[in-house]
């Protein structure tokens, strides 16, 4: 093939020298506006990991970088006078000039032809001077090529909040340093990193408008340096700061990230007569933040990825070709981005995490990408771990009032109690409120003391009964529980006095209205389907239909309407006291009627209750306080919303803070942070933990206790969220529905045994334990076994 590379940074150059590698018969011609040794920028960063996909893909190219880096396993955070390190991160500098110029040298060693000071204004006409087969565009960030063929490549450029400079240093680093100043203007932080023997990359970083407020757009690049020099000082031990983007003039030098996605990355074109294909890759594709040291990182990965789909598929035809490397690399980058963005967010926000003591602010930091999380973090640095450990037991036991237990092991974070008001959590496990559709004419019955009995007995902390409705019209379904009769009361005291009893667990109650989510089949006959007969009316803030076509149309609430549901919501809270909860939540959230009230989806009204969205939340406000002044003080009560409709012109997360912050002032003491379910139209982005970046924001912004809930399913991620306080408790539902006493096997299974089974299962609790610590020993000890000697190893004893 006849290959033209667009670009000679990292993606282009290290594609040239592995096609050249793989076949010497390719021409292969890589065209670079600068001269052959000119870069911008100081050092870039790799992980052990990266290093190691380097050497599987050409041995001596890695060989060489790998003798000119600079290693490091240290993270030291300098947060208010201290400093956190943490270990065993891995990580390599070089200088990106002495990168560029391993990888020219190997191009020239392989025959690809090198060149310089050539700025292509015309990728057609160049891909026709050569013949080119195949033409890489890998012409960085600011890339015309994609922008030429916009319309195929469908870029989504987003511009973030952030001012940083890019400088060097003499002062050495022995750490990847992350350094925070407040000013009077606001915080910046700084990263740096040693890359050779006597340099170090040194980025200063802070929000646009503290960057405004500091005067930094008035200054001339000397003056701003001067800025960077004296707020940092004590990092740099009297070195200067150096910039070598002298081309650039005052505020220029400080620049915003891009964050790039493009939906394809492939652009067909007619050359001399042949289908060439235009492809994207490095920063021309995607960017990654800094924060993460991933751009050069993607950019050699989109190389190595792209010659190997041409060793893989490359008889089968170009197409076959370019198909594999789309989808490949697509799934790998969004991976990438998506850590990235947590990372740059989180950067963006420091102001938000600031109230912390330093070491959870470190841990806050280091688990910023949702990546590296509580276990990776114990894998890379025990001792670490086991510090902090301590220090966030210490805290929470003395936030409780309890005097920390002597045992020899550390506490995961999970597993430190919690205290709000009067009542003590033995930890921070929450068994959601899932709906079961089990009962007869609203009263909670036998099943409902099984479902609720076992996952107290189960080792939660808190277990909390469904959605329980305050009326009869107020139900989702004929089969949900309520608490607006007599005979209600009794069959839920049943259920408390049973959990009271036989566990150390509290129970809660979740009080609730459906609204026009309401007289619908159980889930299994129909999930939001109407009843086939004995439909009952339906009210939200304003007419609406939750299914267009399919569901019944709820009416808007008259006044009278609303402060008849505002009384059944303090009757039932008055019966949830007499069942003898311990804890009470008020649901305003998922488009049930309280919900309809806050989301501009739902609340078109044009009263004092519509509007802006101190109005639209003031009526589910009026309800909270009438129950407030029922419910004993001393018992919590908790608020679920939705932080986040995820539809355009509904709540936001920005949003969801100021309603978490009326409710506050209200008198709530935990919001639960859930999202969604408001619309039929919502368009929500699922994964791990999804939606603890919204308890991250709430507890941090509003400063208010949050439970978490939305993908958490494992040990490692519930202490990673408690750890870094991006919640306070987390709500496990879904496993829970798999395993009643899914938090006494995640303790098992983490080897914390210092943890209360019930007595009649004890011996159990030894059982597992011992069978989980030999395979934890097999395990080790299998490391470069044979099968055959794995299996001779479990058949011991």
């Amino acid at each position: 093939m006849n290959i033209l590379c667009i670009g000679g940074g990292p993606a282009g150059l290290y594609f040239a020298l592995l096609m050249k590698k793989q076949n010497s018969a390719h021409r292969i011609v890589v065209v670079e506006r600068n001269r052959p040794y000119d870069t911008f920028g100081w050092g870039v960063v790799f992980s052990d990991q990266t290093l190691g996909n380097l050497v599987k893909a050409d041995e001596p190219t890695a060989k060489t970088i790998l003798q000119a880096f600079n290693h490091w396993d240290d993270i030291d955070v300098h947060f208010k006078g201290q400093v956190v390190t943490s270990g065993g991160h891995g990580f390599c500098g070089i200088g990106r000039k002495r990168l560029l110029n391993i990888l020219q040298e190997r191009c020239e060693q392989l025959g690809v032809e090198l060149v310089f000071e050539t700025d292509v204004q015309d990728d057609q006409a160049l891909a026709q001077t050569f013949d080119a087969d195949l033409v890489i565009a890998s012409d960085g960030l600011n890339s015309r090529i994609r922008t030429r063929y916009e319309s195929t490549y469908q870029p989504d450029i987003d511009t973030r909040k952030c001012r940083f400079v890019w400088l060097g240093t003499k002062k050495l680093f022995s750490a990847f340093t992350f350094a925070f100043e407040e000013t009077e203007h606001g915080w910046f932080q700084a990263h740096a990193y040693q890359y050779d023997g006597d340099t170090a990359t040194f980025i200063v970083e802070t929000p646009e408008e503290v960057w405004l407020k500091a005067g930094l757009d008035q200054m001339d690049q000397a003056q701003a340096i001067a800025f960077c020099e004296k707020l940092f000082a004590k990092y740099l031990d009297g070195n200067a700061l150096m910039s070598n983007a002298s081309h650039l003039r005052g505020s220029a030098s400080w620049i915003k990230f891009p964050r790039i996605i493009c939906q394809r990355w492939v652009h067909q074109n007619q050359i001399n007569g042949k289908d060439v294909p235009v492809v994207l890759m490095g920063d021309a594709a995607h960017t990654a933040h800094f924060s993460i040291g991933s751009g050069t990182k993607l950019a050699l990965e989109d190389a190595i990825e792209l010659a190997n789909c041409f060793a893989q598929h490359g008889e089968h035809g170009m197409q076959a070709v370019m198909d594999a490397y789309q989808d490949l690399r697509a799934i790998e980058v969004l991976k990438i981005q998506s850590a990235a963005r947590n990372s740059m967010e989180w950067f963006e926000n420091v102001q938000r995490y600031t109230a912390m003591q330093a070491p959870q602010f470190a841990y806050s930091m280091l688990t910023r990408s949702q990546r590296l999380s509580h276990e990776n973090l114990r894998l890379r640095d025990a001792n670490y771990v086991r510090s902090f450990e301590s220090w966030i037991a210490e805290q929470a036991f003395a936030k409780a009032g309890i005097d920390m237990p002597k045992i020899k092991q550390t506490i995961p974070p999970m597993f430190t109690p919690f205290k709000v008001r009067d009542v003590v959590l033995k930890n921070r496990i929450v068994v959601s409120p899932m709906a079961q559709y089990s009962a007869v004419d609203g009263i909670a019955g036998d099943y409902h003391l099984v479902h609720l009995g076992s996952r107290a007995m189960g080792g939660a902390g808190l277990v909390f009964a469904e959605m329980t409705c305050v009326s009869a019209e107020g139900r989702i379904t004929p089969a949900c529980p309520g608490l607006y009769a007599p005979e209600h009361t009794q069959a839920w005291k049943r259920i408390v006095d049973f959990v009271h009893v036989n566990s150390d667990a509290k129970i809660a109650v979740q009080l609730g209205h459906a609204g026009a989510k309401g007289s619908t089949k159980r889930a299994w006959d129909g999930i939001d389907q109407p009843l086939d007969v004995g439909n009952w009316p339906l009210i939200s803030a304003s007419e609406q239909q939750y299914l267009r076509g399919v569901s019944q149309v709820a009416k808007a609430a008259t006044i009278a309407q609303m402060r008849q549901v505002l009384n059944e919501f303090v009757a039932a809270t008055i019966a949830a006291n007499q069942a003898g909860f311990d804890w009470l939540e008020l649901h305003c959230a998922h488009g049930y009627f309280l919900s309809s009230f806050i989301s501009p989806l739902s609340n078109q009204r044009s009263d004092e209750y519509g509007g802006s969205l101190e109005n639209r939340c003031r009526y589910p406000l009026e309800v909270f306080a009438a129950m407030r002044a029922v419910w004993p003080v001393h018992k919590p009560m908790s608020v679920r919303i939705s932080a986040h409709d995820w539809v355009e012109g509904g709540i936001t997360p920005d949003d969801a803070v100021v309603i978490a912050k009326l409710f506050k002032q209200a008198g709530a003491d935990m919001i639960d942070c859930s999202s969604g379910q408001v619309s039929k139209q919502e368009k929500p982005v699922y994964g791990r933990m999804f939606q603890t970046p919204f308890s991250d924001r709430i507890r941090n912004e509003a400063q208010i206790a949050t439970i978490a809930v939305g993908a958490i399913f494992e040990a490692d991620h519930v202490n990673s969220i408690i750890a870094a306080g991006r919640a306070d408790l987390c709500a496990i539902a879904r496993p829970h529905l798999a395993d009643p006493a899914w938090t006494l096997h995640e303790a098992a299974k983490l080897g914390f045994t210092d943890i209360s089974w019930p007595k009649p299962y004890i011996a159990g609790k030894l059982q597992l334990e011992r069978n989980l610590e030999r395979e934890r020993q097999v395990a080790a000890a299998s490391r470069g076994m044979s099968p055959q000697e794995i299996a001779a190893k479990l058949l011991e004893g």
